[in-house]
């Protein structure tokens, strides 16, 4: 070894009990740090979860979600082939898991809303099982209605080859699926696990769908990005609608204390056979649209519509220029 080796391995020992030193001196600040952090909790103004149940997993609700598709449409999102003399022993399979995985999840969400909220018990585990076998019960009724939204896709849509291209890949149908299972939980007075599945829906294909809504059968959104559906929206059946679509509230009204009032219907009711057009805006609990209207692309309304009429803005006036050479 010579005696550049030796010193550039000094140098090297002496980088790192300085580095050794600086680090402890760093760390000797962070306990009071998080007793900062610590009282801060304290704070009105903090939001934490503390000394409350586990809320429902959101990995588990999309796990649940991915069930619940390969159970109402048998075959399409498997990573085999089904046969049908082992259907009964696929979608057993399948229908446990389930039970397995909702009951637990809605009994984390019974739980949590008993301890963070100071709620009667109810009996949480017995009820998160007997809630879970109800929804399962629902399930030839749920995938009755899926149904009748994928033919309405095929007669709304004549870009559409099949039924097929519809369930793998519209998002449309997609966003209406997971709709159609958090409402039946919504109506099942389970919380939070609906509005997970939702805004997951929301995150994945843009549309926001409130699983509190009434849509009634042969439902269609066309495209469907930034399409919003509100809580006490009322949808009723035959009816389509295309991306950018709003049904929403106009204000939201407030008590005496100055508090939003909750519960109040807010949001448009839409009647059988009504087609709205892209970049629509419909607001309010008192806007009623009459069966078989069209709203036409980029209206705003916030009164009713009798039925059998068409709403459209008046044609812009274009200007055209000649472009230079």
């Amino acid at each position: 070894m010579t005696d550049d080796d030796l010193n550039q391995n000094t140098d090297s020992d002496k980088c790192i009990l300085v580095g050794s030193e600086v680090k402890s001196e760093y760390r000797a600040e962070i306990p009071s740090i998080v007793n900062t952090i610590v009282e801060s909790c304290s704070k009105e103004s903090c939001f934490e979860h503390v000394d409350a149940a586990v809320i429902p997993s959101r990995d588990s609700v999309i796990e649940i979600i991915n069930i619940a598709k390969r159970i109402l449409y048998p075959g399409y999102f498997e990573n085999q082939v089904i046969d049908r003399a082992n259907l009964s022993y696929q979608i057993g399979g399948e229908v446990n898991d389930l039970f397995e995985k909702l009951s637990k999840q809605i009994t984390n969400s019974i739980m949590h809303d008993c301890q963070r909220y100071g709620e009667k018990c109810t009996q949480c585990i017995y009820r998160g099982k007997k809630e879970a076998l109800n929804f399962l019960k629902k399930i030839p009724q749920l995938r009755d209605v899926l149904a009748s939204d994928v033919h309405a896709a095929y007669e709304g849509d004549p870009a559409a080859k099949s039924y097929d291209e519809i369930i793998f890949s519209y998002p449309g149908l997609l966003a209406i699926t997971i709709y159609r299972v958090a409402h039946e939980l919504h109506k099942q007075n389970i919380t939070i696990i609906p509005r997970i599945m939702t805004e997951y829906a929301h995150s994945v294909v843009g549309i926001d769908i409130h699983p509190g809504a009434e849509i009634g059968d042969h439902f269609f959104i066309d495209h469907g990005t930034g399409v919003v559906i509100g809580e006490t929206c009322e949808i009723g059946d035959n009816v389509r609608i295309y991306q950018g679509v709003t049904l929403g509230a106009m204000s939201f009204p407030k008590d005496e204390q100055g508090d939003m009032i909750r519960g109040n219907k807010r949001h448009p009711t839409i009647k059988d056979g009504v087609i709205i057009y892209a970049g629509a805006t419909i607001l309010g609990g008192d806007t009623v649209i009459g069966e078989r209207s069209v709203i036409g692309g980029n209206v705003w309304i916030t009164k009713s519509v009798p039925p059998d009429n068409t709403v459209i803005i008046e044609e812009p006036k274009l200007i055209y220029k000649k472009h230079r050479k």
